[in-house]
């Protein structure tokens, strides 16, 4: 009697310890599981590699005097790239400052990829695209396409958003060019391929540029979030989110879309650039796009070489030139630089939310030092 009871109650210990087994390693399995599912769908941060000044033709002695010039004038951060190595990084290069007129360089990569798609094609007018303002738009003004838009060269010179006084001075009359005629840096342009690209895609920009660009890349600090302002330029402050549209409902139907990035995400987008727009394997953008959208559409300043592309500024190509050099600047003091030809990419940043006393000659006192560097 004693021995049956005995065996029965190791037997039931026996399956109440495989039960338990099993629970754990059931448990376990989904554990491993769950964090690998997680894993999945987290963004990983791109890593930067970093080489000396020297390996990559640069002076670590005269990038000092460089890093000096950086702190007296009140930069707030720089990073250079050569070959997608840093080789100088200074200052905050992780904190998000507005990117001013930088803004149109990120919105050149969301066209390349709508037109890949076929979602836009630059040969339709405003006409096509039903696109009108507060002041109706003339039948000349409705003819201009989206190339003309993405040059520049518009021919529409309606009240825009977030313009400023030296636009505003240099601004044409209405009906006084015909589309595609003339160059004018015009924020009316601009704006209104934020809303063209959104409505033809259906998305926003932010939320496209996070999903398309910055998470394939492997960005730190954009994660997308974004809010809508209705605001004029001299009231404007500004929120902390990565976007925001800019209303000002009394110019015109098109907000401004403005960016806050940090340096070593424009850095990383600037790389992507420098590689064709090509990352691990993938190509995000077309590269025929990016050959296209950088070529010297309009040379506004011969004398220092310097043209407009589509939503780039350009170098205009010399002799040598393999590939063409673009850029753009921000209030003229920010700048994001792509130099081809010799793996270059630089990123210079001033905070200009808060009061700063930066002037535009320490901004070209900092290229004549960054290129001064070299060996």
């Amino acid at each position: 009697m004693r021995i049956t009871y005995f065996y029965q109650i190791s037997k039931q210990a026996y399956k109440t310890q495989r039960y338990i087994a099993y629970l754990m390693i059931r448990n376990t399995f989904l554990f491993c599981l769950l964090t690998i599912s997680l894993s999945c769908f987290a963004q990983t941060t791109y890593e930067f590699s970093s080489a000396s000044p020297e390996s990559k033709g640069f002076s670590s002695e005269k990038l000092d005097v460089l890093k000096q010039h950086l702190t007296e004038s009140g930069s707030s951060s720089m990073i250079i790239l050569v070959d997608g190595d840093i080789i100088f990084e200074w200052g905050e290069t992780n904190k998000k400052h507005l990117v001013h007129s930088m803004r149109k360089a990120m919105l050149n990569s969301l066209y390349g990829i709508a037109i890949d798609r076929g979602q836009i094609d630059t040969t339709m007018t405003l006409r096509d695209l039903a696109i009108n303002d507060i002041d109706k738009l003339t039948e000349k003004e409705l003819d201009a396409t989206v190339a003309d838009l993405l040059k520049s060269r518009s021919g529409v010179y309606h009240d825009a958003a977030a313009v400023n006084n030296a636009m505003l001075r240099d601004r044409p009359e209405r009906g006084e060019y015909e589309a595609g005629a003339y160059y004018y840096y015009n924020n009316w342009d601009f704006n209104a391929l934020g809303a063209i690209l959104e409505q033809q895609t259906g998305r926003s920009i932010y939320e496209m540029f996070y999903e398309e660009i910055a998470k394939p890349l492997g960005m730190s600090d954009y994660q997308g979030n974004y809010v809508s302002l209705e605001i004029d330029e001299e009231e404007l402050q500004i929120p902390d989110t990565d976007g925001f549209y800019q209303y000002e409902k009394t110019q015109s139907n098109f907000p401004a879309y403005h960016f806050r990035m940090s340096t070593r995400d424009l850095a990383l987008y600037g790389q992507l650039y420098n590689q064709n727009g090509e990352w691990n394997g993938e190509q995000l953008i077309s590269k025929d796009w990016i050959d296209v959208s950088t070529q010297p559409y309009s040379v506004y300043s011969p004398q220092y070489g310097n043209a407009y592309g589509m939503l780039w500024r350009v170098r205009v190509p010399e002799e040598n030139t393999k590939r063409n050099s673009f850029f753009h600047t921000g209030l003229g003091i920010h700048m994001l630089g792509i130099y081809p030809d010799s793996g270059l990419v630089m990123v210079h940043r001033v905070n200009t939310e808060d009061d700063y006393e930066y002037q535009e000659r320490d901004f070209y006192q900092m290229i004549r030092l960054l290129f001064g560097s070299r060996i």
